[in-house]
C-alpha cells in the first residue's frame, strides 16, 4: 500500500477535455462569419504554438482572445459544449474524481470561467481549480484577461506549483510542453503525457509514461479504475492487409494495434506473438500448434475470411485461445463470382475474349448457351449455397442441391439425396463445401465420369476438393465442356508467379482465390469480427466462437466478472464454487456451458470481495485460463 501522499495535477484542455475550449469558443463566436474557417485555423495555429512554446504563452493567449470576439454570454453555451466534450475515459472513470477530490488539482491555462463548472461536477471546488481569468468592458465583451496571474505569463505552471508547495509526491497528468516542464523544473516527481485526444512529439519526448487515456494512469498507480486492464496495453496483430476499417474499429476502442501488410512465416509468428493478445489474419498464414503453445499470452484468433483450415482449433481450445471467423460476410460476393462465371462458362465468353485479344475474329454460336432452363447442381447448401439458388432461380435456372446435411430449400430448388444422381443430371455443378479434411478430392475422377458431357465445373470452396489432374484430363478429353476456379491445392503466401496445371486450357476461367474479395465484402469483414473480438474481450461473449462453447452474456454493471476456462473433467466446477463460498462472494450472476473438452464459466460478484478469491481461483485444478473483468 502506497503510504506516500500523491497529489495529481491535471490540465484542462485536451485532457480533460477532449478538445481546446478556446477553439470552441471560435466556433461559437464567428458563426455566420464568412471568414470563420479561416480565423479557426489562425486560432488553432497560435494554440499550437503556445502548447509547443514555439511563442510566448502571453502573446498566444493576447492574439487569440483578439480574433475571438467573444463575449460573457456566449460563455453559457461554451460550458454546455464542453461537457458533451469531457474525454471519454475521464468520464468513465468519474468515481476517481469523486474518490480522491481532496488530492486533485487542476492547473491550466485556460480560464475559471469555463472550467469551474465543468470540473465540479467530478467533486474537485473551485479553490483547487488554478486558471486564467477573463477581463470584460462594460458591455461584457471579453477584452483581456488577469496579466497579473502567473498562469497568463511563460513557465506559469512552474510558478503555480511553486507557490502551492504540495506536500508529498506531484504527479502532472498533461498533453502540453507547459505540462512537461515542471518535471525539468523540479516542482513535479512524474508527468504523465495524456495522448487520448493529442499526441505531440515535444510532450512525449519529456514524458516519464505515456498514457493514451486515464485507465493507464490509475492503472500505473494502481488506483480504482473502471477498467480492470487499459485497453491500450491489449496488443493485437493484423496480418495479410486486413482491410483498414479493422485497425480503426479496433484502435477506436482503445486497443494498440499492429498491421503487416503479408503473412508470416511459423518462426516469424513465434517471435512476433510474445507479447499479443489478438492475432487477426486471413487465409494464408497458419497458426499451428507450435505457435499456440508459444504464444502465452494469446486469447483470440481471428479469421477476417470464412475458413479455418488454417488454424490449429484443437491446440486453441486446449490453451484457451477463442477463435472467431466471418461465416457471412463475403457470402454475396461469392455468389456474384459464381453467376458471373456460371454465365461465361456456358456463353464460352472467356474463349472468345482471349480470341480477340490474339487478334482473331470468330463470331459463332457454337457451345455459346443460355442460363434458362437448364440445371445447376449446388453441391453444399449452406450460406453461400443457398443465396446462390436463389439468384440462379430468379436467372431462370432450375435448380439442385445436394448437402450431407439435411437442409431445407428455398424457392423451388430441388433436393437430391446422392452425389452421383446431382452430377448426372447437372448443366453446371457448382461447389460450396467446407474445409473439412474428408473432403479431399471430393470430385475425382469417378465423380467427373458421372457428370453429364459437356458439362460445367465451378469451384469457388476449397482447392484440396478437386482433384486437379482429372479436371486436367476431363478438360483436354471434352468430358467437360469448361471450368472455373478460384482454388488451388496448393497456393502461395504471397502474391508472384504461380503455375497450375489447369494453365492455357480452353474455356478455363482461373482466378487467384478472389471469390470473397472485394471491397464490400472486406469492409464487411472488417466490421464483423472486430465486433466479435471486443465482445469477447470486453466483456466474456463467445457468441459465434468457431472452437468454443458459445455464451451470449448480459451487460455486467457495478460487479466484477470472473472468466474461467477449465478443462472439461468431473469436479472442477465444484471446486470452483468452493473457493467463491469460501471467501463470501455475492455472486449476482453465473453462466455456463461446456464442449467435449473445456468448460467456460463466467461468475458476476459484488465489488467487494477479498482479493485472494483470484489467487485461489487461478490454482484450481483443471484452470486453463482466467481473468477478471470489470
Amino acid at each position: 500500500m502506497n503510504l506516500v501522499k500523491r497529489n495529481f495535477v491535471f490540465d484542462f484542455d485536451s485532457t480533460l477535455t477532449s478538445v481546446e475550449a478556446l477553439d470552441v469558443l471560435a466556433e461559437i463566436t464567428l458563426k455566420g462569419n464568412q471568414k470563420k474557417e479561416e480565423i479557426i485555423q489562425e486560432v488553432i495555429h497560435i494554440t499550437n504554438q503556445g502548447i509547443d512554446g514555439e511563442v510566448s504563452f502571453t502573446e498566444s493567449l493576447e492574439k487569440r482572445i483578439q480574433l475571438l470576439s467573444a463575449k460573457k454570454s456566449d460563455l453559457p453555451l461554451l460550458i454546455e459544449e464542453l461537457r458533451q466534450k469531457v474525454s471519454p475515459s475521464i468520464e468513465r472513470n468519474k468515481e476517481f474524481f469523486e474518490s480522491f477530490s481532496d488530492d486533485i488539482y487542476v492547473i491550466s491555462a485556460g480560464f475559471k470561467e469555463f472550467i469551474d463548472p465543468i470540473v465540479a461536477e467530478y467533486n474537485i471546488p473551485s479553490e483547487r481549480v488554478f486558471a486564467n481569468t477573463f477581463e470584460f468592458d462594460k458591455d461584457g465583451v471579453i477584452i483581456g484577461f488577469d496579466t497579473e496571474n502567473p498562469l497568463s505569463k511563460h513557465n506559469g505552471k512552474i510558478d503555480c506549483l511553486k507557490s502551492l508547495n504540495l506536500e508529498g509526491e506531484v504527479q502532472v497528468i498533461g498533453d502540453g510542453y507547459s505540462d512537461a516542464v515542471t518535471k525539468e523544473a523540479g516542482v513535479a516527481d512524474t508527468f504523465f503525457a495524456y495522448t487520448e485526444n493529442v499526441s505531440r512529439d515535444k510532450t512525449i519526448a519529456n514524458a516519464d509514461h505515456i498514457t493514451p487515456n486515464l485507465d493507464e494512469f490509475l492503472y500505473v498507480n494502481k488506483l480504482p479504475r473502471n477498467l480492470s486492464y487499459p485497453k491500450n496495453r491489449i496488443k493485437i496483430l493484423l496480418l495479410e492487409n486486413v482491410h483498414s476499417d479493422a485497425f480503426t474499429k479496433l484502435t477506436g476502442d482503445g486497443f494498440s494495434v499492429e498491421t503487416v501488410s503479408r503473412s508470416l512465416s511459423e518462426d516469424e509468428l513465434i517471435e512476433k506473438l510474445k507479447d499479443v493478445h489478438v492475432l487477426g489474419i486471413r487465409s494464408k498464414t497458419q497458426v499451428t500448434r507450435k505457435v499456440i503453445e508459444a504464444a502465452e499470452k494469446l486469447m483470440v484468433v481471428s479469421a477476417f475470411c470464412i475458413g479455418t483450415k488454417q488454424i490449429d482449433l484443437e491446440a486453441c481450445k486446449e490453451s484457451g485461445v477463442v477463435v472467431f471467423n466471418a461465416p457471412y460476410s463475403n457470402t454475396r460476393s461469392v455468389v456474384e463470382l459464381a453467376i458471373g462465371e456460371i454465365i461465361m462458362l456456358m456463353r464460352s465468353v472467356f474463349q472468345r475474349s482471349t480470341e480477340i485479344h490474339n487478334g482473331q475474329w470468330n463470331k459463332t454460336a457454337q457451345g455459346s448457351r443460355e442460363v434458362r432452363g437448364k440445371k445447376l447442381g449446388i453441391v453444399g447448401y449452406g450460406n453461400i449455397g443457398k443465396q446462390l439458388s436463389v439468384l440462379a432461380e430468379a436467372l431462370g435456372m432450375d435448380v439442385y442441391y445436394y448437402d450431407v446435411e439435411d437442409k431445407l430449400s428455398l424457392g423451388n430448388a430441388t433436393k437430391i439425396d446422392t452425389l452421383n444422381e446431382l452430377l448426372n443430371i447437372s448443366d453446371v455443378v457448382t461447389l460450396h463445401v467446407d474445409d473439412n479434411s474428408a473432403n479431399k478430392n471430393y470430385i475425382g475422377k469417378e465423380e467427373i465420369a458421372q457428370m453429364k458431357n459437356g458439362a460445367h465445373l465451378v469451384n469457388l470452396s476449397r482447392g484440396f476438393v478437386v482433384d486437379i489432374e482429372a479436371l486436367v484430363s476431363a478438360l483436354k478429353s471434352g468430358k467437360i465442356a469448361g471450368a472455373a476456379v478460384d482454388v488451388y491445392p496448393e497456393e502461395p503466401r504471397k502474391n508472384g508467379d504461380f503455375y497450375t496445371e489447369l494453365k492455357g486450357l480452353d474455356n478455363v476461367i482461373l482466378t487467384p482465390h478472389v471469390g470473397g474479395s472485394t471491397e464490400e465484402a472486406q469492409k464487411d469483414i472488417a466490421d464483423f469480427v472486430p465486433n466479435k473480438i471486443m465482445a469477447y474481450i470486453n466483456s466474456g461473449n463467445t457468441v459465434d466462437a468457431v472452437n468454443f462453447p458459445n455464451i451470449r452474456l448480459p451487460k455486467h454493471k457495478n460487479a466484477h466478472r470472473f472468466l474461467h476456462i477449465h478443462k472439461n473433467v468431473p469436479g472442477v466446477m465444484a471446486k470452483i464454487n468452493k473457493v467463491l463460498a469460501k471467501y463470501e462472494l455475492n455472486i449476482t450472476g453465473q453462466y455456463l456451458s461446456t464442449d467435449e473438452k473445456v468448460g467456460y464459466v463466467i461468475t458476476d460478484v459484488d465489488k467487494e470481495y477479498n482479493q485472494e478469491v483470484i489467487t485461489k481461483l487461478k490454482k484450481v485444478e483443471g484452470t486453463i485460463k482466467f481473468r477478471v473483468l470489470y
